[in-house]
This record gives structure tokens, sequence and C-alpha cells, in this order.
């Protein structure tokens, strides 16, 4: 089978002749690791800083080539593959105040993280209006994006530049998905504390936050349809460490019938919808896998175990994970194996199983624990 057959063969809840792997994202380091030349896929303040000194031709080269040189290296069945800047884009530098922190235009401060080497706001606030807003004004931007005009489904626009090089590259073999804004709880305020908090005190503001999401995604579509990918990226995180990150009753009141409605438009348009999911989703389980093809983002340390979730959806819910990601940054090969043992053994039969990591391949993985994963899908994934 090719790469794309074993994917659709998973995702379809039949055998394929090979556990498929994939991951969602991959930091700069993996490639360089197991490519042995320097990357700018996903590389963090080195990429923020090469589109502030006007090389995004550069950092959008090193993506075409390093998505397709690092599936084939890997074995990979399974590619995400994001937009990029458009090719005009070239942003005005930050101030930098000292060597962590920087300064923008408008007065916001950003540090350096120590752990990723991302450029982050601080404070941190995931709300997705990081202000007050009326109910008035929130009506007004969900009309405005519903009666936006549909562009054409021109994929040839440079947003799409390394998605169309990828597919013209490995579409014919391989799996191909793009990211989308799968929406997750629709916030708003002007800290953290507070877009949490209005969640609860203000749901009719936080359900018109969520259709003015979900009509940008639907205007995005057809355009996304047009480049040949395979499938979506749903994003959007819902849970924590314990659990849903709000009840089930706010999720089934406000985001639910979005999900509902992304899935729909996707199927309309020939496309697999994959779910990016963090956290502790229990509770709405069945939900997911009614809205879904796939779930990514399985954390076994937030409860979230493959193979009871097997017993629970996997007639109707292809897992997408069962490396734990701990073990891939802290952990050994023999740690790797174990994973990939107990989720093929687990949560594989039958077909249902996409091999991966509990999030994604990040900085401090080690090149040890990566040859590890393809060794133990090799070894042990066939049917």
């Amino acid at each position: 089978m090719t790469p794309k057959e074993r994917v659709i063969a998973a995702l379809e809840h039949r055998e394929p002749d090979v556990v498929p792997w994939g991951e969602h994202s991959i930091d700069y380091n993996i490639y360089e690791m197991v490519l042995g030349r320097e990357s700018f896929l996903h590389a963090k303040f080195k990429e923020t800083r090469a589109y502030w000194e006007g090389r995004r031709d550069e950092v959008v080269a090193s993506y075409k080539q390093d998505y397709v040189d690092l599936a084939r290296a890997l074995g990979m069945d399974l590619l995400t593959v994001t937009q990029v800047p458009a090719s005009d884009y070239r942003p005005e530098p930050m101030k930098q105040l000292d060597e962590e922190t920087y300064q923008d235009a408008d007065g916001n401060i950003y540090k350096l993280s120590s752990v990723t080497g991302d450029l982050m706001k601080y404070p941190l606030n995931t709300a997705f209006i990081q202000r007050d807003i009326s109910l008035e004004e929130a009506t007004k931007m969900a009309e405005q994006a519903q009666n936006a005009p549909n562009l054409p489904p021109d994929p040839n626009i440079s947003e799409y530049e390394v998605i169309n090089h990828v597919v013209k590259e490995l579409g014919q073999t391989h799996f191909i998905i793009a990211p989308i804004n799968g929406i997750e709880w629709p916030r708003f305020g002007s800290t953290e504390e507070d877009s949490w908090v209005n969640l609860m005190l203000e749901p009719e503001i936080c359900e018109k936050i969520a259709e003015y999401q979900y009509w940008n995604t639907i205007h995005e579509l057809d355009r996304l349809a047009a480049t040949g990918i395979d499938g979506v990226l749903s994003v959007g995180d819902l849970g924590n460490t314990t659990n849903l990150a709000a009840s089930p009753a706010l999720y089934r009141q406000i985001t639910l019938k979005y999900h509902q409605k992304i899935y729909k438009a996707c199927k309309e348009r020939g496309l697999y919808v994959l779910r990016h999911c963090c956290g502790h989703v229990w509770p709405i389980i069945e939900d997911l896998a009614e809205n879904n093809d796939a779930y990514e983002g399985i954390q076994e340390y937030a409860g979230m175990d493959i193979c009871k979730l097997k017993e629970a959806v996997g007639d109707k819910l292809c897992l997408w994970g069962g490396i734990l990601h701990e073990h891939i940054h802290g952990g050994t090969p023999d740690q790797i194996l174990d994973d990939a043992k107990r989720a093929i053994t687990g949560a594989g039969k039958g077909g249902g199983l996409i091999l991966g990591s509990s999030h994604s391949l990040t900085i401090g993985a080690t090149l040890e624990n990566i040859m590890a994963m393809k060794k133990a899908r090799d070894e042990f994934g066939v049917y």
C-alpha cells in the first residue's frame, strides 16, 4: 500500500499493511538532526528574525525542501503542511529591550521562552479577542464574516506556496493535511482570567465570536481543497490536565454546533477531518467522535488512555498517537518501543490507529528517540 492508502484505511477502520505514522507538528530541531542541515521550518525566534530581515523566500524554500525530505527520510505516511506568509511579507522588527525581551510598535511586551525559544506575548492571554467586546459588536463581526465575498478557489496564492509544492512532490503517494481553525473555547477579555469568566457570564457574545471564526474557516475551505490536500487538521484545544477547560454544557451550548458545521462542510468538499485537541476530554468524547474522523493530542498524563479510547469510541473515531511526548523528550528508546507496542496491540486491531506522539515532536526531543519511533512502527506495526 502507499502511505496515503495506509492512512485512508486507518481513517476508515480497515487494517492497512502497516500502521501509518505522522505528526501534527515537528519543530526545526528534528529536521536539523535527521537531515543534517539548518532548517527554518517551525524555527521559533530564528524564523521570526529571518522575516524581520526580509528573508521570507529563504524561509519558504526551507519549508518546501524539509517537509518532503523528512517524510522520505523517516518513512512517514502523513504530513501536516502549513500555510506561509504572503510573498510580500516583511514585518517591522520589534525593539529589543534586553537579551530576552522585545516590544512591538503598540507597546506590547514579548519574551523569549527559555523552554521552546518562541517569542511570546507577556503576560500570556490566549483569548481570541484580547479586549472587552459588546454583543452588538460581536454580532456585527459575525455578520460581516458571513457576508464576506467568497474568493475564487485559486490555489496559486503565495500563502499556499508550500502546500502546493508538497502536494506536487508527494500528493500521489502521501496523505497531506493543512491546519484550520477548529474552534475551541471562544473567549474575550483583557486578561486570561477575565476571558474564562466571560465565557461563563457572556455566552451570547462568545457564541457570536465562535460564529465569526466559523465563517472565516468556511471561506478558506474552498481554497484549501483546491490545492489537492486530503484533509484538514482542525485545531482547537478543549481540555487541561484534569478535565475540560469549561463545562460540557458550555461546550454543547456554544462550540458543538460549529464543530458539526465544520465537519459537514469538509465532507461536502471531500476532505477528511483530523482534530488536534489537547487535554482531558472524556466528558465530550462521544461528541468528538461524531464530528471528526480522527483525534490527535491523546495525552495519557491528562487521563486520555489510547487503549481505553479504543474500547469506548474506536469503532467510529480513528486514534492518532500512542507514544508519550514525555518519553520522546526525557525517556529512552526502550520506553518508545514499549509505548508503540502497547498502542499497536491495544488500539490497532481492525485499523483505526495512526501512530504518533501524544502531542508533537518539539524542542527537547532526541534523535535516538525519534529513530526509535521509526523502528517501532517498522518492527511492530505490520498487520
